[in-house]
């Protein structure tokens, strides 16, 4: 049996040859892209990457080898795209429309109208606040779409939407909505949804006979009701709702179930805060506008694409993220309204539109798909705004 040193002389002797193969396969790949710009050819070509990918894989007898030859074979002519790209520039044909928008983002709005799904003391609200500063001129819509229809109609600037729960996942009646208006997203923000009981003030805990909240609110906050089962649940429209319907009420034996906001806004005594079994529970806002805007700082890119429905479709948009670096941090499929079995999906990647690089990443990802919409370029904000 060959000694280890012997055994890691022969790999040196293997690497010497492979880096010499690859050097020479690159300079080939530098011709083939001044071959391409001087007759007017795209770099990237998807049926003969598919062929190239079948054929190297059949070059190989062992069944648990042929994955692996794939997966190098896919990096290697990643970097050869990235070589041809950086030799043709900007004179290749076919810039798609995600590129060439680029140059018309529009600057912040200094004194901002903003609408959200809601009524005051909403966690929508709190996010606008959250985002927009406190003092921001806001108002409540009665639905998703209502907001989106107030961006349409040009009565507001910005819309504040929930997106993503940590619990629950994806708002996807607004996810529909983006796809449906193409808006963009400008920002983001999180707030944390703690939820708290309340009831007029001076009312003790044994005078309740009846909890109002939202459904999910209730549901939320299930092990603590289930102390007190003699208590009736109501479920209502919306948490912030459910408070002011309390105030209004005038009741005694009536509590509501929602953001210590709420509380505050419409006069309420917190009895319980935290009420929610869940407290690590967060919720990511979206904050919308019809045009689309780069913020200094921005380091975060959500895109919609449909992809063609064949084998392996999904796997090389997955490869041109891995092999341009990026970070992919969310990927989500929604059906596509009458297309039986089709779907477009939403990805969020790190990352900033006028990066060095970016232009072939998208300029990729739209060839490889049938259609790209960068959705927006935005500040990512992550971080955890406790509810106040």
């Amino acid at each position: 049996m060959e000694d280890l040193q012997s055994l890691r002389g022969r790999i040196d002797g293997v690497d010497r040859q492979l880096v010499a193969l690859f050097q020479e396969r690159m300079a080939l790949s530098e011709a083939v892209a001044r071959y391409k710009l001087a007759n007017d050819i795209p770099v990237l070509d998807l049926k003969r990457e598919r062929e190239v990918l079948e054929r190297k894989a059949a070059l190989v007898d062992d069944p648990a080898l042929k994955m692996d030859v794939t997966r190098l074979y896919e990096l290697i002519m990643s970097m050869s795209r990235d070589c041809q790209h950086r030799l043709m520039g900007e004179a290749e044909p076919g810039e798609p429309d995600c590129l060439s928008a680029r140059s018309q983002f529009y600057p912040p709005i200094e004194r901002p109208r903003v609408v959200y799904q809601g009524i005051p003391g909403a966690y929508s609200e709190e996010a606008a606040a959250s985002f927009f500063g406190e003092g921001v001129a806001s108002e409540g819509l009665g639905r998703f779409e209502d907001v989106f229809d107030a961006l349409a109609r040009g009565e507001a600037d910005y819309g504040v939407l929930p997106i993503e729960n940590s619990t629950t996942g994806s708002i996807r009646q607004v996810w529909d909505l983006m796809l449906q208006y193409r808006y963009y997203i400008v920002g983001e923000t999180t707030v944390k949804v703690e939820h708290c009981l309340m009831a007029l003030p001076g009312v003790k805990m044994e005078e309740i006979t009846h909890v109002y909240s939202h459904e999910q609110g209730l549901f939320q906050s299930d092990r603590f009701l289930s102390k007190h089962p003699d208590w009736q649940q109501v479920p209502l429209l919306d948490t912030a709702g459910s408070a002011k319907y309390v105030r209004e009420a005038g009741d005694r034996t009536k509590a509501a179930i929602c953001s210590r906001r709420a509380a505050e806004i419409y006069g309420l005594n917190v009895l319980v805060a935290g009420v929610n079994h869940n407290q690590e529970n967060y919720t990511r806002f979206a904050v919308v506008r019809p045009l689309p805007e780069l913020r200094e700082g921005s380091d975060k890119i959500t895109a919609a694409f449909h992809l063609p429905h064949q084998s392996g479709a999904l796997h090389e948009i997955l490869t041109i993220f891995a092999a341009g670096g990026m970070n992919l941090v969310k990927l989500e499929s929604r059906p596509i309204p009458g297309r039986k079995w089709e779907y477009s999906f939403f990805v969020e990647f790190t990352g900033n539109l006028r990066a060095a690089g970016m232009d072939t990443v998208l300029r990729e990802l739209a060839q490889a798909s049938d259609s790209l919409w960068v959705l927006g370029n935005y500040v990512a904000n992550l971080g955890t705004r406790d509810a106040v």
